[in-house]
C-alpha cells in the first residue's frame, strides 16, 4: 500500500512538471495530494460508479474517466498549492496520471 501511494506521488509530481495546467508546488505536497486522492477514492468510487452504472454500461466503461477526473477535482478543491485549471485539464490530468501509475507499476 505504501509503495502504491509512493508511485502514485511520483506520477502527480512528474505530470505536474510535463503538464503544464497542472499546477503543484512541491513533492511533499504531490504526497498530500496522493493520500487526499486515495482516501477520496477509496470512500467515493464505488459509489459513483454504482449511480453511474448505466452509463459505465453505455460508454463500455469509459464513463471511468469522467469519475476518475470527478476525483481528481474534488482533490484539487481540498488541497492548498495543488490547481488544475479547467474540466477538460482535469480529465486529461487524470488520464495522465493513470497512465503514468500504471508504467511506474510494471517497472516495479
Amino acid at each position: 500500500m505504501l509503495i502504491n501511494l509512493l508511485l502514485l506521488t511520483i506520477a502527480i509530481f512528474v505530470i505536474s512538471k510535463v503538464y503544464p495546467p497542472l499546477k503543484i508546488d512541491s513533492f511533499p505536497t504531490a504526497f498530500v495530494v496522493a493520500i487526499v486522492y486515495s482516501l477520496i477514492n477509496f470512500f467515493l468510487r464505488w459509489i459513483l460508479v454504482f449511480l453511474t452504472f448505466p452509463f459505465m454500461i453505455l460508454s463500455l466503461g469509459l464513463f471511468t474517466f469522467v469519475i476518475n477526473a470527478f476525483l481528481l477535482w474534488i482533490t484539487n478543491k481540498l488541497v492548498d498549492g495543488f490547481k488544475i485549471h479547467g474540466v477538460v485539464n482535469t480529465i486529461i490530468a487524470s488520464v495522465l496520471i493513470s497512465l503514468c501509475t500504471i508504467c511506474l507499476h510494471l517497472l516495479v
